[in-house]
């Protein structure tokens, strides 16, 4: 059995008294489009900001190709391999939108100049659809297309592992149909991905498997139509009276019709 790209064991984050992640496990098979979903407050980007190093786990290990990467600091994630976009996009507002690539590329990715970055960075930005815009400040652009340039930045850092955080907030659903079919382009080019997202149009179109948090625990994963009806699942994010009134539902004996 191959190892798994990524694998995380019984990681915690503490807050004080409160555990915004609580002893979670999984693994990501190269290859895979994962989704991490769960309500708000799940502790989701907490989940992303630890396994980029962002913050530092109270406990539990992250490992990226069978290597101990717990303690990595972001800049160390992004050039192993492991990058990540943020829910709020904030682009460098000096900069135009072919310099903010650069920036990921030179400063976080494998690029070994400047006119190195610089070749990479307009690759990325033809394949984000942004390339006629490579001149023009970041500031300027739209919503969808500061979502592409973040892309962009990411993909400028030549990562293994994507990992998305709300992508498609704040998005209408044209540019959601747009922006699914995105991702389907970076995850053909061999990028393993996971992303965080509420959508469950998006969820079930893309994901090969899914994982559900709840107050920091893991409480569900798997195919999504199998995580879909999982009581647990539904009780988080519906309820307990609506899982009960599913559970009494399905047990109820089937009334066949002469």
């Amino acid at each position: 059995m191959s190892t798994p790209l990524l694998q995380v064991d019984q990681l915690s984050k503490n807050f004080g008294g409160v555990a915004a992640v609580s002893q979670v496990t999984f693994s990501l098979e190269a290859g895979q489009i994962v989704g991490l979903i769960g309500p708000n407050g799940a502790g989701k980007t907490t989940l992303v900001n630890l396994m980029t190093g962002v913050l530092r786990p109270s406990g539990g290990t992250v490992r990226f190709n069978g290597e101990d990467v717990t303690a990595q600091r972001p800049f160390q994630a992004s050039r192993r391999g492991l990058a990540r976009t943020f829910q709020i996009v904030q682009p460098f507002p000096q900069m135009t939108v072919l310099e903010n690539v650069i920036a990921g590329a030179l400063f976080a990715g494998p690029a070994k100049s400047r006119l190195d970055a610089a070749e990479q960075a307009m690759d990325c930005l033809e394949f984000v659809g942004l390339a006629d815009l490579a001149h023009r400040s970041a500031m300027s652009l739209t919503l969808p297309s500061r979502k592409r340039l973040e892309l962009a930045k990411s993909l400028a850092m030549q990562p293994k592992v994507l990992l998305l955080d709300e992508v498609n907030a704040g998005l209408n659903s044209a540019e959601i149909v747009d922006a699914i079919e995105l991702i389907r382009k970076i995850a053909a080019r061999g990028i393993t991905i996971m992303l965080i997202e509420h959508l469950m149009k998006v969820v079930f179109s893309l994901c090969d498997r899914l994982l559900v948090l709840h107050h920091g625990e893991l409480i569900a994963q798997g195919d999504p139509q199998s995580v879909a009806s999982d009581p647990k699942v539904i009780e988080a994010y519906l309820g307990s009276k609506f899982a009960a009134k599913m559970a009494d539902q399905k047990n109820q004996p089937e009334v066949s019709h002469v």
